[in-house]
């Protein structure tokens, strides 16, 4: 049987989630970027007519759009091995992938846009293997736009990188002393969290040469942890634990509460602020039908983190992925979601369970609508 084919890129964000979750997963898969024209005529239609990162074609020809609906085909097809079954793990690891697919961008794109003197080179190699017409040219004309600001995801005014840098430094040295001690988030194989972090700590902050360096000098463990994620070992010889199994008794570690609680400084005031602000467009959406197709974003959401004034694009996609914890939560008994809402107290993030928009967002034709 062939393969199946990953339409992305090493520097790809969103990508980085994918590849992980195929090597761990054992999948056969070749990648490609986005540029043939079988992947124009045909891989691009049948995935909604939308050219992203990543995307999967089946050997029978099925494609599939977006990293998290990847991720669900080939959970729900073997079983679900990377979903811890306990209540606490399996919503910590939900959360964490949230937090890794939408919560960390700030950090991945200040790292990347905003040192060009030393990324600049590395980068635009990278651009021009997924520019199929003038590489050269075309890759320049993508990396002006995107430093240049003009999509608000990609830059953040001057006067908030201090606390961006403030707090990504802190970050990257409770994530070590997690990875000191832990393989893998919650123990000695990756959950869906694991996948999800990914995403901005390989594709940006672990491959362009600024975070790099910097992960490497200051976070040796968390460079391990993203080499292993691309290993399909375990590549645990560092660790006394040498089963690839979840922490037993639904154990969440004071290490993970203590990155949790740091993350919570961001990504609570910033999930607030999007929430109202798409419920106010969506209180003005009146000809807005069932189906109609998600835009990434929904106007600019305004919050303080750390004493400082933040503007971000208020995504939907946020609340897509986020539903999932809220739905995992409602489904427990009424003895664990205590515990687990005990639990996101401790970590400063039980707000994250009542943040819900007014709308509720599907799926059709590889494209996230309205529902």
């Amino acid at each position: 049987m062939s393969p199946i084919i990953l339409y992305g890129s090493p520097m790809s964000l969103y990508t980085g989630r994918v590849r992980s979750y195929l090597i761990k997963a054992h999948i056969d898969y070749r990648e490609e970027p986005p540029i043939s024209r079988h992947y124009r005529e045909t891989v691009a239609v049948r995935a909604g007519g939308r050219r992203s990162m990543p995307t999967v074609e089946l050997p029978d020809g099925t494609v599939i759009r977006d990293g998290v609906a990847i991720v669900d085909h080939f959970e729900n097809q073997r079983g679900h091995p990377f979903s811890p079954p306990s209540p606490k793990q399996r919503i910590v690891s939900r959360l964490f992938d949230v937090i890794g697919a939408e919560g960390l961008i700030r950090p991945a794109m200040h790292y990347r846009w905003n040192f060009s003197d030393q990324n600049f080179n590395f980068l635009r190699f990278q651009f021009q293997a997924i520019v199929r017409s003038n590489p050269e040219a075309g890759a320049e004309r993508i990396m002006q736009h995107m430093q240049r600001g003009e999509n608000p995801i990609f830059r953040d005014p001057p006067e908030t990188h201090k606390v961006i840098e403030t707090l990504y430094e802190a970050l990257l040295k409770k994530l070590n002393a997690h990875f000191s001690d832990h393989p893998y988030l919650l123990g000695g194989k990756p959950c869906i969290g694991d996948f999800g972090m990914m995403a901005p700590l390989y594709g940006h902050l672990g491959r362009d040469p600024k975070p790099l360096s910097m992960m490497q000098a200051r976070a040796g463990r968390t460079f391990r942890w993203v080499e292993r994620m691309n290993r399909p070992e375990p590549d645990v010889g560092e660790f006394a634990i040498q089963n690839a199994e979840f922490l037993a008794a639904d154990e969440i570690p004071d290490t993970l509460i203590e990155v949790l609680k740091h993350l919570a400084i961001d990504f609570v005031p910033e999930t607030c602020a999007a929430c109202q602000c798409i419920n106010e467009w969506l209180d003005q959406q009146d000809d807005l039908p069932p189906g109609a197709t998600m835009e990434r974003g929904a106007g600019m959401c305004n919050f303080e983190v750390c004493r400082e004034k933040m503007t971000a694009l208020a995504q939907p996609f946020r609340f897509y992925v986020l539903k999932r914890v809220q739905d995992e939560f409602e489904s427990l008994d009424e003895q664990s979601r205590g515990q687990v809402s005990a639990l996101l107290s401790a970590c400063d993030m039980r707000e994250v369970l009542d943040f819900r928009i007014s709308r509720d967002i599907g799926r059709a034709n590889n494209l996230e609508v309205w529902l």
